[in-house]
């Protein structure tokens, strides 16, 4: 989605955030769970762990959530097995889109995501098959109102801490990263007190593609479907 759509109206999309928030914390818990698997139970010494934490922050789950899932997490009984799985397809019109799930399940997470597309009149693909479309960056956004900074000061702090690019969009400034820089881009911002709507290294399309409006109606029920399933973390497409 291009920044110009996907920013707009920033309080509609927040109130269909408060409406989905369990939802959201539910998918969040289990990104947190896998983090500490992999690398343990102190942010310090476990960068993923830091990023999903500040991704939680950024969907504005409370600290006390965040702490207790990272202590059932890291618990000795906790015997939840979560594997990270990323599916690619087509969307109406052949819009490139990127599934990123976590699931205990493989193969009811494949049906699920096979349907989703199909319903939609779109396909599952291969593995390969869009994500040369995309590049792996860390994106930062940031609500124009939530910040005291200007423009300038807010570009070259991020600038200097290491960002690639700085965009003023219409109601927030999108800062970009290399995934290697994003922490401490990220870090950098927060130590000066800044809040962000967005932090998290994602797929970046490079081309979008236009749809018309019987198109637009089909893709939004993809990314519908897709979003329903608890087994998704992310969805990327290059529809603008």
């Amino acid at each position: 989605m291009s920044g110009h759509s996907k920013w707009h109206n920033i309080q509609a999309k927040k109130g269909k955030a408060d409406a989905a928030r369990g939802k959201i914390f539910t998918k969040l818990g289990r990104e947190l769970l896998i983090a500490v698997k992999q690398g343990g139970p102190d942010p310090a010494g476990n960068s993923k762990l830091k990023d999903v934490i500040a991704k939680c922050k950024a969907a504005n789950m409370p600290n006390d959530t965040i702490n207790n899932a990272i202590k059932k997490a890291s618990g000795a009984g906790n015997n939840e097995n979560y594997e990270e799985i990323t599916y690619e397809g087509y969307g109406p019109n052949g819009v490139a889109v990127i599934v990123e799930a976590a699931t205990d399940n493989k193969n009811r997470t494949a049906a699920d995501v096979r349907h989703a597309f199909d319903k939609a009149g779109g396909n599952l693909g291969t593995s390969g098959c869009v994500s040369y479309m995309f590049n792996k960056k860390g994106v930062i956004v940031v609500e124009k109102e939530s910040t005291s900074m200007d423009e300038e000061e807010l570009m070259m702090l991020a600038i200097e801490a290491g960002a690639e690019d700085f965009k003023t969009l219409d109601e927030v400034y999108e800062i970009t990263t290399d995934p290697s820089d994003f922490s401490l881009v990220r870090e950098k911002l927060e130590e000066a007190g800044i809040s962000f709507l967005e932090a998290s290294v994602q797929m970046v399309p490079t081309t979008t593609v236009s749809l018309d409006e019987k198109g637009q109606e089909r893709m939004e029920k993809l990314i519908e479907r897709l979003d329903d399933l608890d087994d998704v973390s992310n969805i990327y497409h290059n529809w603008e």
